[in-house]
């Protein structure tokens, strides 16, 4: 099952007619009826909100105290079509945390358990614009690193700082490469993405041009859709032009929707942990996803590769 696009930006980018957002909306429905998972690694994970970081939903080890000396990292999220839905990638987002991740998504529940009933008629579709803001995502930084910091607070002493990612789908992948910029940042990883190769910006709301590309200080990873990927002329020209950070472009043939709705996020879910691993906490096994010619991805025929000073 792939990750619907919301209906609207789907339509306002005039890949589908109705018939096909009918058959979104389908999907959708069926992804809202899944229940949460608790990931694949070592620290079995939960989805919650905190009052104290409104509009925002958290992923993180249900067990804090399972972690004993190990420092969590934390990786924030920005959602497809910058949407208000913080819970638009829980399977995903939960396997990373389960490995030992503070995941912060701006938005709130609204697809899964814990969301309010769909409305009895769904909106029509609109123009393509945002409903989270880049500042919304980095906010996510902002907490974490505070509550480190803060007495009392369930998450103090328990984040590692230097341990700081940044990712994000489709317009949430623009948010993340504004913020890719911030010095506390990383480790960057962009899925079905990318700053738009004719230098239009038609999403209303955020504005980005090829010049973050040279704000980039970090090694970037790109995951995308194949060919058939809406993102796919973007991201592949933001590769060509990456020249001052090692970057990667992975690409799994199943389109703009990647992997979400699969169990645990499927597919491109372990590629995102290894490579966090990798960056933020130098495993040499994880590096073996990506570096020689070699590579787990670069022997996997799922799997096409691109990659510049990786190796």
């Amino acid at each position: 099952m792939k990750l619907a696009v919301t209906v609207a930006a789907i339509v306002a980018t005039g890949t589908i007619g109705m018939a096909g957002a009918s058959a979104v909306q389908t999907s959708q429905q069926a992804y809202a009826a899944m229940s949460d998972t608790p990931g694949t690694g070592p620290y079995p994970a939960v989805k919650r909100t905190d009052s104290a970081l409104p509009d925002h939903v958290l992923y993180q080890p249900a067990d804090l105290s399972a972690l004993g000396a190990k420092k969590l990292g934390v990786l924030v999220w920005g959602n497809g079509a910058c949407s208000d839905d913080g819970a638009s990638v829980r399977l995903h987002l939960a396997e990373i945390a389960s490995h030992g991740y503070l995941v912060i998504a701006p938005g709130r529940i609204l697809t899964g358990p814990g969301a309010p009933p769909p409305p009895q008629t769904p909106p029509p579709p609109g123009p393509l614009g945002i409903r989270t803001t880049t500042a919304q995502v980095a906010a996510g930084i902002d907490w974490a690193l505070a509550e480190n910091a803060r007495r009392g607070s369930p998450l103090f002493g328990r984040i590692d700082p230097r341990l700081v990612a940044v990712s994000g789908h489709s317009c949430g992948g623009l948010q993340a490469l504004e913020i890719a910029a911030d010095p506390r940042v990383h480790a960057v990883i962009v899925h079905n993405s990318g700053v738009f190769k004719d230098g239009t910006n038609p999403i209303r709301g955020i504005t980005i041009d090829k010049a973050a590309l040279r704000r980039l200080h970090t090694p970037v990873l790109y995951v995308m859709g194949g060919p058939s990927d809406i993102a796919w002329p973007n991201g592949n020209d933001d590769f060509d032009r990456i020249d001052t950070v090692p970057a990667m472009l992975a690409s799994l043939d199943v389109g703009h929707g990647g992997t979400f709705q699969d169990a645990n996020g499927g597919r491109v879910t372990p590629v995102d942990v290894a490579w966090l691993e990798w960056q933020l906490r130098g495993d040499p096994a994880a590096a073996r996803w990506f570096q020689g010619p070699d590579c787990r991805l670069c022997t996997d025929p799922a799997w096409t590769v691109r990659k510049k000073r990786i190796d």
